[in-house]
């Protein structure tokens, strides 16, 4: 199992890490999805796309009824472009003000706030600015928390199942991962207490599963045992233990498809080639779909559920040396 090596994104990007060589739960041999369709990709070919990147954060705006799409790296330097896509164009936007240049930040919608909130990322160093993207005015705010998360690359964002304010997981702050449970107020981050914790570890996956009502996350890198699946009720994590996992990933995406009744996770890093396989979380276990023709291998992309036209779509990332900018939507067959 190969850890990220310092060719493929600036090195202090990168998070080294340590695990252990196999994932206890782990099926050997792929079980492919009951219940759910089978998936199809189409590649859309739009007449503006930005160029090629990994590590931009995104998310699904329900304000502006766009994903929007922020920062990346593109081997020259970071960047701080905001773009958004509104399920068949994508269309540079120009605020007066935005953040920094950066690659791995996250990015989740607020729904309490109805708002897009962007937390942390990298630009040398690390950082821990929180800002907020009003999709009706397509303007970039500079938050002002008395308390904020500690600077981090790669924290896991979802939505709470509770109160539908943004919420964040972990990260890596340079020296240590972090394992703390954040949530956005509106005005201030809150640092959550729970009983369980999973292991601190960043460049995971995390979604909200607004039917079960629970988030869930998986996988990442970690300084110690990065492996398992985790539930997040509003409360309190609660380590599933699911028959089948997908390989231990790292810098893969995942959002909540609606056609699908699941979190899909798709591609990442695993040790070896960038994967393109396709997987559903259905609350009890993680089955693999079947898909026709497949984006190519990639991590450190942007995935989203674009609700209005009812398509996810992943842009961009990095399938080894290579960075992409290719736009896929993925549909029922």
């Amino acid at each position: 199992m190969r850890t990220p090596a310092p060719g493929s994104l600036p090195t202090a990007f990168l998070i080294a890490a340590t695990f252990a060589l196999a994932s206890p739960s782990a099926s050997a041999e792929p079980v492919l999805a009951k219940g759910m369709p089978n998936a199809v990709w189409r590649k859309l070919m739009p007449a503006t796309s930005p160029s090629p990147r990994a590590g931009g954060a995104s998310a699904y705006d329900a304000v502006g009824q766009t994903i929007v799409l922020f920062g990346g790296y593109d081997v020259a330097t970071y960047l701080d472009e905001t773009w958004t896509f509104d399920g068949a164009t994508w269309t540079q936007q120009h605020p007066a003000t935005s953040p920094s240049p950066r690659a791995g930040a996250v990015m989740t919608f607020d729904a309490a706030a109805n708002c897009v909130i962007l937390f942390g990322g990298f630009d040398g160093s690390y950082l821990g600015d929180t800002w907020i993207w009003n999709g009706a005015t397509s303007e970039w705010t500079a938050a002002d928390p008395i308390t904020s998360p500690p600077a981090a690359t790669l924290p896991m964002g979802f939505r709470d199942p509770q109160n539908g304010h943004a919420m964040l997981f972990g990260g890596y702050s340079g020296m240590f991962y972090q394992g703390g449970t954040w949530r956005w107020t509106g005005t201030d981050w809150s640092e959550l207490h729970p009983e369980v914790t999973p292991n601190a570890k960043g460049a995971g996956i995390a979604a909200l599963d607004p039917v079960l009502h629970e988030a869930v996350l998986y996988g990442g890198l970690a300084g110690v045992n990065p492996f398992g699946t985790w539930r997040w009720d509003g409360l309190d994590w609660t380590r599933a233990f699911p028959p089948v996992e997908p390989p231990l990933t790292y810098y893969s995406s995942a959002a909540f498809d609606y056609r699908f009744g699941g979190v899909l996770l798709f591609g990442g890093a695993a040790g070896g080639p960038d994967l393109n396989d396709l997987w559903a979380w259905n609350g009890v276990s993680w089955r693999q779909l079947n898909t026709g023709r497949t984006p190519a291998g990639r991590e450190s992309f942007a995935m989203a559920y674009h609700e209005l036209s009812g398509v996810t779509v992943i842009f961009g990332g990095q399938n080894g040396t290579k960075l992409l900018n290719d736009t896929w939507v993925l549909s029922p067959r």
